[in-house]
């Protein structure tokens, strides 16, 4: 306790240092890296985003599913899509369960009209389009230098990322236009910013996300629409899991490369997502949030 402390204790009198010694106290410093605070458990329907509408492609897993309950426990009304209509089910349900509101559509946003139908869809459903959360992407399956990649597997890759990501901005924003407002979060990636062998599709269309994003925050800034985008480096994901297991290395040998020495969760990313389109963010505009816990140094 310094000098000037003890003097405004002392000036307080008796009530008032017991109830600043307890500020001191009490509080915390979230600063412990290695323990991420827990994923909130409580349902709130007069939440942080009640009655808002949240788009979220690719929300049958990973952090596309852990942001879809995020938003859901904060009273959101999410809309959200998925490939395998099993898991898409399945998430619904679970946010059902706990009192939010969801609805899954399943659409592939490499097709332009299944996504100008989801957009329409969830229009159609809540009346307006409040955020969207641009998720879903792939992996390309074959970790290979360039000229052993298959040209099938690269075009996929950067139809699903890529393509798939200017499909949704196209629609999402097309609605925002007309209501005047909206927020939107693009998933890039760390592999957006700095080179990785052997997944040379994934980078590729990465990059794109990148620029993408900057390009349409330019252009709609003025029409109160912001756009950003989140780089997560490793998040405990199914996809992630995968890519290790490929790479003959443990999901704990993975971990200990990221400078903080553990791997993210998704919930991490969901309230990096979730602060971007809050009112608090309201001077981000096309900027590329780190989420790598140290990888982009």
């Amino acid at each position: 306790m310094t000098d000037n402390m003890r003097r405004r204790i002392l000036a307080l009198g008796a009530v008032g240092a017991a109830s600043l010694v307890g500020v001191f106290t009490s509080s915390k410093a979230n600063a412990n890296t290695q323990i991420p605070p827990a994923p909130e458990t409580t349902t709130h329907s007069n939440g942080k985003f009640a009655q808002k509408v949240v788009l979220i492609t690719g929300a049958t897993s990973g952090i596309g599913e852990g942001t879809a309950y995020a938003f859901a426990r904060e009273g959101a009304k999410v809309f959200f899509c998925g490939r395998r209509e099993n898991l898409g089910k399945q998430v619904e349900a679970k946010i059902k369960a706990f009192g939010g509101e969801a609805t899954y559509m399943r659409a592939d946003v490499r097709r332009e009209q299944e996504v100008k139908a989801l957009v329409e869809a969830c229009v159609s459903k809540y009346g307006r389009l409040d955020i969207a959360f641009n998720n879903a992407g792939i992996l390309n399956p074959k970790f290979a230098r360039l000229h052993e990649q298959p040209t099938a597997d690269f075009l996929d890759t950067l139809q699903t990322n890529a393509v798939g990501e200017f499909l949704s901005l196209k629609y999402e924003i097309a609605q925002m236009l007309k209501q005047g407002a909206g927020c939107i979060v693009n998933m890039a990636s760390v592999s957006g910013h700095k080179g990785y062998t052997e997944i040379g599709p994934y980078s590729v269309s990465k990059h794109a996300v990148v620029g993408l994003t900057k390009v349409a925050a330019l252009e709609y800034a003025k029409d109160n629409i912001r756009i950003t985008s989140i780089s997560p480096g490793g998040v405990d994901t199914p996809m992630l899991r995968r890519a290790r297991e490929q790479r003959g290395q443990t999901f704990e040998q993975g971990s200990k490369a990221i400078p903080i020495g553990r791997t993210n969760t998704v919930e991490e990313m969901a309230r990096a997502v979730m602060f971007l389109v809050s009112d608090e963010a309201s001077a981000f505009h096309g900027s590329l949030v780190d989420v790598t816990s140290g990888i982009l140094d």
